[in-house]
C-alpha cells in the first residue's frame, strides 16, 4: 500500500505507522521496516527515521488473512455518487474497516459489493478510505473509487480546504458560547487503546459552538481543524465535558437508549477531485440522538 505522511514534526517511522495501524504490534511494524518491506519516498530506512511530513510510505505487507475480506450485501445510506467519489450516511455500530478482529460487517465489506471497484492506495484492508468515523459516531463520510480522487481529497484534509462539521452531546453545561480546544493527541501511554492529550502528540485542534444547554447537558457543534484519532471525544473530555456514552473516556452515567458515543458527523465539504464544482453534503441527525434532544427539550 502506498499513502502520503500528513503534518508531523520528528516523528519516528515506527511510531506513526504504529498509531496509523493500530491492530498492528509494534513489533509487528518493526519486523516489516527491518525486512525492507516498508520504504520512504523509495528508500529503505529504519525504524527510528524522522519523519518530517509529506513523505511518501509504501508498505509490501503480506497478509494472507486480508484475501478473506469479501464483499457484503449490507444496508448503505448513500447520500452521492459517480465515477470518482461515493458519499456515505454510515450507521452508528458499523466499523468503517476490516481489522484482524473484525473480518466482516464492515463499511468496506459493504462498499466492495456496491461499488466493485475502489481506490488501492490505502491495500485491501481499507480500499477508498480516505478519511475514518469510530465505530460508533455515525454520520457523512466521502470514500474514494480512484487513486487519482484518493489522492485529491487526503491533499484536501491535509490542506485543511475540505471541511467536517459534527453534532455531539456532552455532559455538563457549558459555559462559553464557543470555544477553541488545542492539546497535542497520541496515544496513551498507559492504556494502548486510547488515545490522550501529551506532549509528544499531533498537533489537534477542534472548535465548538453550543447549539442549546440543558440541565445536566449541552448540544454542541464540532468544527475539525485537525482529524487526530478520537478527537472530538478528547479534547470535549479534557475540558470536563465529555460525550453523552462515551464509556472509553467517561466514567459518568449515560441514562438514554443510545449505544456508544452520541457523535454525528453531519457536514462535509470539498471540492470534487474532478470538476473541481464545490459540494456540500449532510447527514440527518440519526432517531437514538434525535430522540434524546427530544427528551431534553430542544425543538427541531
Amino acid at each position: 500500500m502506498i499513502f502520503l505522511v500528513d503534518e508531523i514534526s520528528s516523528r519516528r517511522l515506527d511510531v506513526y505507522l504504529n498509531e496509523k495501524f493500530s491492530e498492528w504490534s509494534r513489533s509487528h511494524v518493526q519486523k516489516l521496516i527491518a525486512d525492507g518491506l516498508v520504504t520512504v519516498d523509495g528508500a529503505k530506512v529504519k525504524a527510528s527515521f524522522k519523519l518530517k511530513g509529506g513523505e511518501k510510505i509504501f508498505v509490501a505487507e503480506v497478509d494472507a488473512a486480508e484475501v478473506e475480506y469479501q464483499p457484503e450485501n449490507l444496508p448503505l445510506d448513500i447520500l452521492y455518487e459517480d465515477a470518482e467519489i461515493i458519499v456515505v450516511n454510515k450507521a452508528r455500530g458499523m466499523t468503517v474497516h476490516p481489522a484482524d478482529t473484525v473480518r466482516r460487517g464492515t463499511l468496506v465489506n459493504a462498499l466492495l459489493y456496491h461499488c466493485k471497484d475502489l481506490s488501492g492506495i490505502n491495500g485491501v484492508k481499507r480500499p477508498g478510505i480516505v478519511h475514518r468515523l469510530d465505530k460508533d459516531t455515525s454520520g457523512v463520510m466521502v470514500v474514494a473509487k480512484t487513486d487519482a480522487a484518493h489522492l485529491s481529497l487526503a491533499e484536501q484534509i491535509k490542506n485543511k480546504t475540505a471541511t467536517r462539521t459534527y453534532l455531539a452531546i456532552v455532559h455538563g453545561v457549558l459555559k462559553d458560547d464557543a470555544g477553541i480546544i488545542s492539546g497535542a493527541i497520541g496515544r496513551d501511554k498507559v492504556d494502548r487503546k486510547k488515545m490522550a492529550i501529551t506532549p509528544d502528540g499531533k498537533p489537534a485542534v477542534t472548535e465548538f459552538k453550543v447549539l442549546e444547554r440543558f440541565e445536566n447537558f449541552s448540544f454542541v457543534e464540532c468544527k475539525l481543524q485537525t482529524g487526530r484519532t478520537h478527537q472530538i471525544r478528547v479534547h470535549m473530555a479534557a475540558i470536563g465535558h465529555p460525550l453523552l456514552g462515551d464509556t472509553k473516556y467517561t466514567a459518568r452515567k449515560n441514562p438514554f437508549d443510545i449505544s456508544g458515543q452520541a457523535l454525528h458527523s453531519h457536514t462535509l465539504t470539498l471540492t470534487h477531485p474532478t470538476t473541481n464544482r464545490l459540494m456540500n453534503f449532510t447527514a440527518p441527525v440519526p432517531d437514538d440522538i434525535k430522540k434524546i434532544l427530544e427528551v431534553l427539550g430542544f425543538n427541531f
